[in-house]
C-alpha cells in the first residue's frame, strides 16, 4: 500500500527538511544579492549561482528532484529520435512562410488603402 493510499500526506520528514533547505538557500541568495550590492555584479552573480547550484544539488535529492531527473533523462533519449529537418526543408518551409507574410502584408496594405480612401470620401 503506497503511502497516499493509507492516508499519509506522502512527505517524510527529510524530504520537508530538504525542501526548507533548499527554501533557506534561495533565501540566502537573494538576501546576499541585496545586502552586498556595493560589490561587483560578477561576484554577487557567481554568489548566487553558487548558492543556486548548492540548492540545486539539495532538490534533486528529494524524491520530487529525483522525479524531475527522470523525465529530463527520457525527455533527452526522446529527443534523439527526433528526425530533424534537413537544411533544405527547413530553407523552402522558411520561404514559403515570408512568402505568405509578403502576401497578408500587401492583401492588409490594400485594403487599409481602399478603406482610407472610403473613409476619407464619406468624411470629406
Amino acid at each position: 500500500m503506497t503511502n497516499k493510499a493509507s492516508g499519509q500526506s506522502g512527505f517524510s520528514a527529510a524530504e520537508t527538511a530538504k525542501w526548507v533547505v533548499v527554501a533557506a538557500l534561495v533565501a540566502v541568495a537573494v538576501w546576499g544579492n541585496s545586502y552586498y550590492g556595493d560589490y561587483s555584479p560578477l561576484y554577487r552573480a557567481l554568489g548566487v549561482l553558487a548558492i543556486g547550484a548548492a540548492a540545486a544539488f539539495v532538490a534533486l535529492q528529494t524524491e520530487q528532484g529525483r522525479s524531475f531527473n527522470q523525465l529530463r533523462k527520457d525527455a533527452m533519449v526522446e529527443m534523439r529520435k527526433i528526425t530533424w529537418p534537413t537544411r533544405r526543408e527547413t530553407l523552402q518551409t522558411t520561404l514559403i512562410v515570408l512568402a505568405f507574410v509578403v502576401l497578408i502584408a500587401l492583401i492588409l496594405f490594400v485594403l487599409d488603402w481602399i478603406l482610407n480612401g472610403v473613409i476619407s470620401a464619406i468624411i470629406g
